[in-house]
């Protein structure tokens, strides 16, 4: 199967690893043969949770996609709020919370979603800076609106970086694995001090998406209908969506150009259409390269990061 032409509808598809037979991982250097004297222990990996920082951007010439996180300001806010570079690798969490066990003395914050946060029976609240004793059981929450938070540590999450970037790329396999139970993170040294604020507050959520799509490179392939239906009519969000790429449902598009398209370069938010006409939005861990016709990019995916099923999303372009 080409990269960024599933054979059928259904998940985007990505690269199977081996099973570890551990039941505890230590994702640290040299594949878990060095200590690390603080770490964060997960004791619930909930139903995705992935190390990301702000990715691998400039090395799709090379075939390397960019992934990082869905939001990156979310990350770089969280990662504001304890004191650490913008660019520290932080956790993003997907849906179903995860609990987290901090075996040093530090300070967390949590960004994005709508979430509870508990540091031990201690509430704590999204968008501010939290300081914790060492040993604390950090539990996050599902998502009550959106769909993913971003954890930031002080120190960052000190995994090996793979081509400058310690993310996780879901669909090549880059970087850490998805984290499950069992798994010990370790952290890196604290760098600054934590944010003096109160509480930074994120947009909510909306029901409904407008996104900002420019036609081309292949919008010639499509019919004048197929426009007018992409930028006329609403689409909703599939359940069948993840950090590769957010599928919509609605108005199929119809080609007017039959036959195959040479595999060519994908960017991200990319919308290309496969057989069955219905268009599907790139996200950060894309496939470097396609085979079926793109008939718009859109500009600016980061509102898709916290679209749930069912969201409306509504296409504009430049002139319309």
């Amino acid at each position: 199967m080409a990269a960024g032409r599933p054979d059928r509808p259904g998940p985007l598809r990505r690269r199977r690893r081996p099973a570890v037979p551990t039941r505890s991982r230590h994702l640290g250097p040299d594949g878990g043969g060095v200590t690390h004297s603080a770490t964060v222990e997960v004791l619930r990996a909930g139903a995705l949770t992935t190390v990301q920082d702000l990715g691998r951007p400039g090395l799709a010439h090379l075939g390397v996609p960019r992934s990082g996180a869905l939001d990156p300001a979310a990350l770089r806010l969280a990662n504001r709020l304890v004191g650490n570079p913008e660019h520290a690798a932080g956790l993003e969490i997907t849906l179903s919370g995860c609990t987290l066990r901090l075996t040093r003395a530090t300070t967390v914050a949590v960004t994005g979603a709508e979430v509870t946060v508990h540091a031990g029976v201690r509430p704590g609240d999204t968008g501010r800076p939290l300081s914790v004793p060492a040993g604390t059981v950090l539990r996050i929450g599902p998502a009550r609106r959106g769909v993913r938070s971003w954890l930031a540590v002080a120190g960052g999450i000190d995994v090996p970086a793979v081509l400058g970037s310690r993310a996780t790329d879901t669909l090549s396999g880059l970087g850490p694995p998805p984290l499950r139970d069992g798994d010990r993170l370790p952290l890196g040294a604290p760098l600054g001090t934590p944010a003096p604020v109160d509480l930074t507050v994120s947009p909510a959520p909306t029901p409904e998406l407008h996104l900002m799509l420019r036609p081309g490179p292949r919008d010639d392939w499509f019919t004048p209908t197929a426009l007018d239906r992409l930028f006329g009519t609403a689409y909703t969000v599939s359940p069948v969506s993840n950090r590769v790429g957010a599928r919509l449902a609605g108005a199929t598009l119809p080609r007017a150009v039959a036959g195959e398209l040479p595999s060519e370069g994908i960017v991200l938010g990319a919308v290309q259409v496969p057989a069955d006409g219905q268009p599907l939005i790139f996200l950060a861990d894309h496939p470097t390269t396609g085979g079926y016709p793109v008939i718009g990019v859109v500009t600016d995916v980061t509102p898709l990061a916290q679209a749930r099923p069912g969201t409306t999303v509504r296409f504009h372009g430049p002139q319309r």
